[in-house]
This record gives C-alpha cells, sequence and structure tokens, in this order.
C-alpha cells in the first residue's frame, strides 16, 4: 500500500516544481502590451525612412554635377577635329565649345577633363571617402551615446549643410573637402533610417517598414533625371542648393515628430524612458488598461540590459564585438559580400554616360530598374532563403556586368540592356544583405554592425570612380572588374547562417541562447535520421 502511494504521489510532486520564470522578450512586449502597429505609428516609421529619399538624392548627384560634358568644333574652322581628338584639351580654346554652359557640370567649369583620370574621380572619392571615415567614426554612436533618433537627425542636417556650402566651392580642392564632408555626415543616414524604422513596429510590419525604406531611397534616386533635367542650363550648384534645402527642413520636422527605438532604451537601462515611449505607442493603437500594466511591469526590470554593452562608453559595442569569435565571423563574412555589391552598386551609374548619348534617360533607366528591385527585395525577404538569395543574385549581376564587356560599343540598347539587369540584381542583392545584416546581430550592437557592413559597400564606392575613369578607354577596367568583384565576394554569403523567419536578438547572450538552441536540434535532427537509416 506504501508503494502505491509513493507511486501516486511522486508524480504529483514533480509536477508541482516551479518553473523558471521565462523573461519576455521585447518583440512579445511590443506584440502583446502594445497590440500589434497601430496606423499612428507606421506613420511615424513611415516619416522615418523618407530620410532615405534624400540619401538616394545626395548618393547619385554627383552623377549629373561631375559628368564628363560633350564639346563640339566651332563651324569653319578646320584645325578642329572631333574624330581625332577623344578631348579638347589639345586643341586651341577658340577651336571648340562645350555642348551645354560650362557651368553646367564642374568637370567643364574647371577643366577637369585636361587634369587626368585622378583628378577628375577625386570628388567622388573623397565622397565615398568621407562616407567611409564617418561610418567608422560614428556608428558606434547610434549604439552607445545618441541612440538612433538623435544620429539621424544630426546626420541629416549636417549633411544638408554641408550639401548648401558645396554649392559656394570656389575650386575644385574645396568641393572635394566639402564632398567629404558631406559623405561623413551621410554615412548614418540610410542606417539608422532603416534600424530606428524596423525597430519602431512589430513583426508583422518589419518587412513593409524595409520596403518602404527601398522605395524612398528610389523615389530619391528617380528624383535626380528630374531635377538634373530641370537645371540642364542652369549651374551645377543649383542642384546641390535645392536638394540640401529641403532636407534641413525635413530634419527638423523628423526631430519633433520620430520617437526613439524602445529597444536601445532597453538595452542601455533606460528604462524609464522606455516604458513612456511605449505608452505612447499603446495609448495611439488603443491598448487596454491591463495591457499598460502589464507593459509597465514587464519594463520594470533591467532585465534587457546587455552585460556586454551595459555601461560602456563610446566603443564598448565594439568590444562586445571582438570579444566573441562568432559575431567576428559573421561580420567579416558579410561585410566582404557587401564591398563587391558595393563596387557595382555605385559604380554602374557613374558609367551609364559611356553606354548611351542621352545620360537623363540612362539614369532614368537605372533609377526605375530600382522599382522592380525593391518589389523583388520584399518577395525575396518574406518568402526565400537570404543566404541563397544573395549569391545568386551576386553571380547574376557579375554575369551580366562581364556581358557589358563581351556586347560590342556599337550594339548601344544591347549593352544597355546587360547594364540594367547587372544593376537590377545588383539592388536587389544591396537591399537583401541590408536586411541580412540587421536579422544577423542583437540590438545592442546592431546599428554599429549594419555601420560596418554599409561602411564595406562605401569602399567599394571609394574605388568605383577609379574603375569608372579607367574604363573609358577600356570597359574591361569598369565593367569587367564590377563583374569578376560581385561575383567573387558574393559567395562570402555562404559562410553565414540563415536567419529567415528568426525574431530579432535583443542582446549578445539571447542571440547565443538561439545558436546553443539551433545546435542542438540540428544535432538531435542528426541523431534521428541516423536511428532511421
Amino acid at each position: 500500500m506504501a508503494d502505491d502511494d509513493t507511486a501516486t504521489t511522486a508524480p504529483l510532486l514533480i509536477s508541482h516544481k516551479a518553473k523558471p520564470a521565462e523573461v519576455p522578450s521585447i518583440d512579445d512586449i511590443i506584440e502583446t502590451c502594445v497590440s500589434g502597429t497601430g496606423a499612428m505609428q507606421l506613420l511615424k516609421a513611415f516619416l522615418v525612412v523618407f530620410a532615405r529619399a534624400f540619401d538616394g538624392q545626395l548618393l547619385f548627384i554627383s552623377v549629373f554635377t561631375e559628368a564628363e560634358p560633350r564639346w563640339h568644333c566651332v563651324a569653319g574652322d578646320s584645325s578642329c577635329s572631333r574624330s581625332a581628338a577623344a578631348t579638347p584639351c589639345a586643341l586651341p580654346p577658340d577651336t571648340w565649345a562645350w555642348d551645354r554652359p560650362a557651368e553646367a557640370s564642374v568637370v567643364s567649369e574647371w577643366a577637369l577633363s585636361c587634369a587626368g583620370p585622378a583628378v577628375v574621380s577625386l570628388p567622388a572619392s573623397s565622397f565615398f571617402a568621407g562616407c567611409l571615415a564617418g561610418g567608422f567614426l560614428l556608428t558606434m554612436l547610434a549604439d552607445s551615446l545618441l541612440g538612433r533618433k538623435k544620429m539621424l537627425v544630426a546626420a541629416l542636417a549636417s549633411m544638408s549643410i554641408a550639401g548648401v556650402l558645396t554649392a559656394f566651392a570656389p575650386n575644385v580642392w574645396a568641393y572635394a573637402a566639402l564632398r567629404f564632408a558631406s559623405g561623413f555626415a551621410r554615412s548614418m543616414v540610410g542606417t539608422c533610417a532603416l534600424v530606428l524604422s524596423t525597430e519602431l513596429v512589430g513583426k508583422r510590419w518589419r518587412n513593409t517598414a524595409s520596403f518602404a525604406a527601398f522605395s524612398c531611397f528610389t523615389l530619391g534616386f528617380l528624383s535626380l533625371p528630374a531635377v538634373a533635367y530641370a537645371f540642364r542650363e542652369a549651374s551645377w550648384r543649383s542642384m546641390y542648393f535645392w536638394t540640401s534645402l529641403p532636407c534641413l527642413f525635413y530634419a527638423v520636422l523628423l526631430y519633433f515628430l520620430a520617437q526613439e527605438s524602445p529597444r536601445w532604451l532597453l538595452v542601455r537601462g533606460r528604462t524609464q524612458e522606455a516604458v513612456e515611449t511605449l505608452q505612447q505607442i499603446a495609448s495611439r493603437n488603443g491598448a487596454t488598461a491591463s495591457s499598460l500594466s502589464m507593459l509597465q511591469n514587464a519594463c520594470a526590470f533591467s532585465m534587457y540590459e546587455d552585460s556586454g554593452t551595459r555601461g560602456g562608453g563610446l566603443f564598448a559595442t565594439l568590444q562586445a564585438m571582438l570579444e566573441r569569435r562568432w559575431a567576428i565571423r559573421r561580420l567579416a563574412a558579410v561585410m566582404a559580400a557587401g564591398f563587391g555589391v558595393g563596387i557595382v552598386y555605385f559604380g554602374m551609374p557613374l558609367s551609364v554616360g559611356s553606354l548611351g548619348p542621352d545620360l537623363y534617360l540612362s539614369v532614368t533607366y537605372n533609377a526605375l530598374s530600382e522599382l522592380p528591385s525593391a518589389v523583388l527585395s520584399w518577395f525575396v525577404i518574406a518568402r526565400a532563403n537570404r543566404r541563397g538569395s544573395v549569391v545568386a543574385l551576386a553571380t547574376a549581376a557579375g554575369a551580366c556586368s562581364l556581358a557589358c564587356v563581351a556586347i560590342p560599343r556599337g550594339a548601344g540598347a544591347a549593352r544597355m540592356a546587360a547594364e540594367l539587369l547587372s544593376f537590377f540584381a545588383t539592388s536587389t542583392a544591396y537591399n537583401v544583405i541590408l536586411i541580412y545584416a540587421i536579422e544577423l546581430f542583437p540590438t545592442s550592437l546592431r546599428n554599429s554592425a549594419l555601420g560596418l557592413v554599409r561602411q564595406a559597400m562605401v569602399l567599394g564606392g571609394v574605388v568605383a570612380p577609379v574603375l569608372v575613369s579607367l574604363g573609358r578607354e577600356r570597359s574591361f577596367w569598369s565593367f569587367g572588374v564590377f563583374g569578376l568583384a560581385i561575383w567573387c565576394s558574393g559567395l562570402f554569403a555562404a559562410c553565414l547562417p540563415e536567419t529567415r523567419g528568426r525574431s530579432l536578438s535583443d542582446t549578445m547572450e539571447e542571440e547565443e541562447r538561439k545558436q546553443a538552441a539551433g545546435s542542438s536540434a540540428a544535432v538531435a535532427k542528426n541523431g534521428d535520421d541516423s536511428h532511421l537509416v
């Protein structure tokens, strides 16, 4: 009888054993307590991603302001031969003239075409060098001291001021220095806008926010040919002035209307500010009193503060990343993939002038190719694996770029089609890599990691103008190198873990727990397969 009692009571004792309480993730808090994402919160997220439109304008404005101008011989002058001279540098000044006003481009206003490829490419390379320097020096601020919102507003305001000052540059050296300053400020705009917008919405709307970011960038790029055509007979200075001034007004608007990321506030230990931000979102979304009470209780403890960055200074996130081998491996692989994509993404629009006679139409085609690219990016992010998608897109882009070398120069339509297909695949790969980087790293260092990935892409942009200048004489040095670079570097994506369907991690510890759980599941699956065999 005693044995029967023991047998019946033992399970009861075990069943009443207290289980450790599971800490809700920030995703759980946002989804449960804030009732998903309401219309007002979506509008705030879309307001943030509109910064990408100004980012796109500043990034590609040099396609027009630094365009290689066309020239013609003065009628009746036999000493000038348009077919014999590739450039007018060796001709007497009064025997030729520019097709458009000299002040329409910095190249014609300051006679840069006669100074050699190094000087011609100096402003564009200076801009990308500024993006590179700003990315490395400023990217930690958004994860540590300033946060996403303040960093984004400061970057937009600085970028617009530098753009206005560029309109008054007296010579190419001052122009290149101001382009460096513009790139330095612009380096954080795209990163902060993309990270902040995805962290302000719930899981259901994250892909939509990413698609909106890509679409706004395309809108900015697409607006450039229209602006340039409107100022085709005016100075290049007008383009800088009238694209930079609206950006300054937008930065002021964003300062008053945008919200800080509650995820960042929580992992930085600023719990009270995070509670207030989430309560504002909850009240707009019609959350109940019980949900608000649950929100207060869930955030009452500093349970989300990352031990790797807690109380750290400016470089705490970098130190936390360097202390973990898995983070270094991921960062190195995704940066290598981004480098090759960046060479083609930034280099292709600079090369379109060599493919057709109409620069405005050629750039419009490139900008329009970003629209289906944004749609395909949304589809890939929602339905396809990240790793395989990046490898496939990089391979396709490389093949089409190499085709631009193989196709004869006389077949302009065929070369333009190959270039557009290459840029389409590259743009999609560019977008997917950015989302891939967001998913690979936790909130505590997400902005820093994404910033470094974008700087790897920008490093490709530093190289691209030099290749474009060399490719004006022989297309292999532009399109050929583009194809080989993106094809080779895209293979690094095969070394990365798959992130499709995973929730975003908030701390390094949470990401490591997910890795351990994934490894255990893989081992268990292999064991089951072996048993079946």
